[in-house]
């Protein structure tokens, strides 16, 4: 905020002080190195889910039947460097890509959940695949990803259709 002064244009001589709030404006375009940073940021991710082999198949279904627990151990340490990330983001007040602070308000229980969630979990265990490793999947050229795409696009596609909206839900 910054405060200014305002000389009125009346004969008298009275001084008005005027509150002005500087927004600051966040640009949403990313410059080239950025877009760079964040390809080679997204190639190295999926050399490591590769390395980690969280897109093969059979990994995967091991995983479902308790037969194989390093895949656990991947998830853990992304929920691990995902809630560092989110935790610096907030405590340096670092904006979003929106301009927004991190919004940290708990979100109402909803039955609905449930039933996406059963969903999400019954698609990620018979195509063998997260949305996170589909697209590394399709650059080692497992041409099955295809239809795991088509699967997300179909799934995002019935969520904005049939999805309630509140009058000030801003979620998605």
């Amino acid at each position: 905020m910054a405060i200014t002064r305002k000389t009125s244009k009346t004969p008298r001589k009275s001084i008005e002080m005027v509150v002005v709030a500087k927004k600051k404006k966040v640009s949403t375009a990313l410059s080239t190195g950025s877009l760079l940073a964040y390809v080679l940021f997204g190639v190295l991710f999926g050399y490591f889910l590769s390395k980690a082999r969280a897109t093969d198949y059979d990994s995967i279904i091991d995983m479902f039947m308790f037969k194989e627990f390093q895949l656990y151990g991947v998830i853990g340490v992304a929920i691990l460097v995902v809630a560092a990330g989110l935790f610096l983001t907030h405590r340096f007040k670092k904006p979003t890509l929106s301009g927004k602070a991190l919004d940290w308000e708990p979100v109402a229980f909803e039955p609905s959940r449930l039933i996406g969630a059963f969903l999400f979990g019954a698609g990620w265990a018979l195509a063998g695949t997260c949305p996170g490793t589909v697209l590394t999947q399709l650059g080692e050229g497992k041409v099955f990803a295809i239809f795991t795409i088509l699967g997300i696009g179909v799934g995002v596609w019935a969520f904005q259709k049939w999805q309630p909206k509140a009058a000030n839900d801003n979620n998605c």
